[in-house]
């Protein structure tokens, strides 16, 4: 599967939205990637994480232990993918403003972890993700993602395995093109989320 199918898929899914958007980052883009529409399709969501776990067999990163992805937008393309995978899935969620293991789980140290995200900007939340669960003592050997919106331009602090890669134009608030600036925002991410 390369970036044009899984674009297709997005759009297949009424995913891919054109506008005004406020991004988890914080930066505009006339682009935003709904991708809770694609996880309503069990079928169109097995078919991309299958895809992706496929891709990471392929990076031959040596045994997993784990994956562990990033609530909310991660959990499930991170189970997805460790089900193709046949290993153990987790998530970090958010407390007092930082990334941690909840609810009972946890990680040996030395356990060889993929981070596993649904879509990659700035890499911020990765980063967030890697640095927890390399505060356990893990081993994160590498990330894998649908979609890396950066281009390939993002660092997420470990090596980043993508299903599809696109560099869709990001905007800080303070440099938002005329076209851009005329359109009301809309913020349909889900960093802000609190539970």
């Amino acid at each position: 599967m390369n970036t044009d199918d899984v674009l297709s898929e997005f759009r297949a899914a009424g995913a891919l939205l054109e506008g005004h958007f406020i991004l988890s980052s914080g930066r505009h883009s006339p682009v935003f990637l709904q991708k809770a529409f694609v996880f309503m399709d069990p079928v169109r969501t097995e078919k991309l994480c299958k895809a992706l776990a496929e891709k990471v067999i392929a990076a031959d990163l040596g045994p997993l232990d784990a994956i562990i992805a990033p609530a909310v937008g991660g959990i499930i393309p991170g189970y997805e993918t460790s089900r193709h995978l046949q290993i153990p899935s987790m998530f970090v969620e958010r407390e007092n403003g930082s990334f941690c293991l909840r609810r009972g789980f946890s990680l040996k140290k030395g356990a060889k972890v993929l981070i596993v995200e649904d879509i990659v900007t700035t890499g911020l939340s990765s980063r967030e993700c890697i640095e927890a669960v390399r505060a356990l003592g893990a081993d994160v050997v590498a990330e894998a993602c649908l979609i890396d919106r950066s281009g390939g331009k993002a660092d997420v602090g470990a090596p980043l395995i993508a299903l599809a890669s696109v560099d869709f134009p990001t905007y800080d608030a303070n440099e938002l093109p005329a076209e851009l600036a005329s359109i009301p925002a809309h913020k349909p991410g889900s960093r802000d989320l609190h539970t």
